[in-house]
């Protein structure tokens, strides 16, 4: 008699703990990073101009755990280092290289907390993050703060970062025997969208 008591009771106190995990079971959704309509482009200055590359060839994944409060369970985003453009063939060989593509062929980033979440209202939140950014052979825990929007089934993060170069073991390029320079200072400006 005790023991289909306490049965009983266990199986009554599952069955409350399903009732308060199903709601979060059921909103945790995962989301594949969308390549053509993403955007990435790094931005960076030298002695004789300004200058941009932008990565044509991006992949990631993004698990959201509840999307009416903006929680993230994961987020990974993935460059093909030998895809970041600038429309100059010789600029692109001093890029791939500086990151040592044939060695070290993609960058990546990979969510490792998430600090805070503000809710900004309408499916809009400002996350702040740290994450492992791995540059060549370099892998750095990076605080980066990126709006998050939620709309249509599918979820955009959007932000930027200034790293520097000699941060992740990259020599800024020479041109021209030395007589062009890159500065060390980078930004990286980013439109992920997932669906």
């Amino acid at each position: 008699m005790n023991n289909l008591i306490i049965a009983d009771k266990l199986k009554i106190i599952g069955l409350i703990a399903l009732i308060f995990l199903l709601p979060n079971l059921i909103q945790a959704q995962e989301f594949s990073l969308n390549n053509q309509e993403s955007t990435l482009a790094v931005y960076g200055t030298s002695s004789l101009h300004d200058w941009h590359v932008t990565a044509e060839n991006k992949s990631g994944k993004l698990i959201c755990t509840n999307l009416e409060t903006g929680e993230l369970q994961s987020c990974s985003f993935k460059v093909l280092a030998e895809s970041l453009k600038s429309g100059k063939g010789s600029m692109d060989k001093n890029t791939y290289k500086a990151l040592k593509t044939d060695k070290y062929k993609s960058i990546s980033y990979e969510l490792v907390e998430v600090k805070e979440i503000i809710n900004q209202g309408a499916g809009k939140f400002l996350i702040k993050s740290l994450g492992n950014l791995t540059i060549t052979d370099t892998k750095k825990l990076t605080p980066i703060d990126f709006d998050l929007f939620i709309e249509d089934g599918k979820i955009t993060l959007k932000g930027e970062k200034a790293i520097k170069m000699t941060d992740y073991n990259i020599d800024p390029p020479k041109a021209l025997f030395g007589t062009i320079t890159t500065g060390n200072d980078l930004t990286i400006k980013f439109t992920s969208i997932y669906k």
